[in-house]
C-alpha cells in the first residue's frame, strides 16, 4: 500500500493531538491560543486531505478508513481536555452525547457495511453543520479555558450544546436510514 499526500495528512492530523495535549498543558503563557491554534491545523488538515483526495483522484480504502477516526479522535480528545479543566454536568454531558453519538454511529456504519447497505448511512448536510459547529465550539472553549473573563467560553459551552443537539438529531437521522435493515430479522447479526 502506497500512502498518498491526503493520507499523509490525515496521519499528520493524528500525530498532532498528542501535540495539542502537551501544549494544553505546558505551563507557558498563551497555552490555551497555542493549542487551538495546533487544533485549528488539525482541522484545517481535514478539510484539505479530502478536497486534495476528490481533486487528484487520489482516494484508497485506508484513507476512508482513517479519516473519520481521526475526526472522532480530534474531537474527543479535546472535550476530554476540556471537561478536565471545566468538570461541569453540563460539559460533561455535551461531551458524553457527542462521543456516545460517534461510537453508535460507527458501529452502525460498520454494521451496515457489514450487510451491504453502507449507502443507507451516508453523510448527511446536518452531520457536516454538526461538525462545523462542533469545531467551532472546541476552539472558543480551548482558547478560553483560562482567560481572566471568560466571556466567550460560554458562547463556546451555548455553540457545543448546539453542536449536541444537532448531533442527536443526526444520529436519529442515521438510524431512520438503518432502520429497515436494523428490524429485519433475517439478516445481520443475532
Amino acid at each position: 500500500m502506497r500512502l498518498n499526500i491526503p493520507t499523509w495528512l490525515t496521519l499528520f492530523r493524528i500525530a498532532l493531538l498528542p501535540v495539542m495535549v502537551v501544549v494544553y498543558y505546558a505551563p507557558m503563557r498563551l497555552a490555551d491560543f497555542a493549542a487551538a491554534g495546533v487544533f485549528v491545523a488539525a482541522a484545517t488538515t481535514d478539510w484539505l486531505d479530502g478536497w486534495l483526495a476528490r481533486r487528484w483522484g487520489q482516494t484508497s480504502r485506508f484513507g476512508a478508513f482513517l479519516d473519520p477516526v481521526a475526526d472522532k479522535l480530534m474531537v474527543a480528545v479535546t472535550l476530554i481536555l476540556l471537561v478536565q479543566a471545566h468538570p461541569s454536568v453540563l460539559l460533561a454531558v455535551t461531551a458524553a452525547v457527542i462521543v456516545g453519538r460517534e461510537i453508535a454511529v460507527s458501529a452502525l456504519r460498520e454494521w451496515m457495511a457489514e450487510i451491504g447497505q453502507r449507502a443507507r448511512v451516508r453523510v448527511a448536510t446536518i452531520g457536516k453543520i454538526k461538525t462545523v459547529m462542533q469545531l467551532v465550539a472546541l476552539v472558543v472553549l480551548l482558547v478560553e479555558r483560562n482567560a481572566e473573563t471568560l466571556r466567550l467560553y460560554h458562547v463556546g459551552e451555548f455553540l457545543l450544546v448546539i453542536a449536541a443537539g444537532l448531533t442527536l438529531i443526526s444520529g436519529v437521522a442515521y438510524l431512520r436510514a438503518a432502520w429497515p435493515a436494523l428490524r429485519d430479522e433475517g439478516r445481520g447479526a443475532p
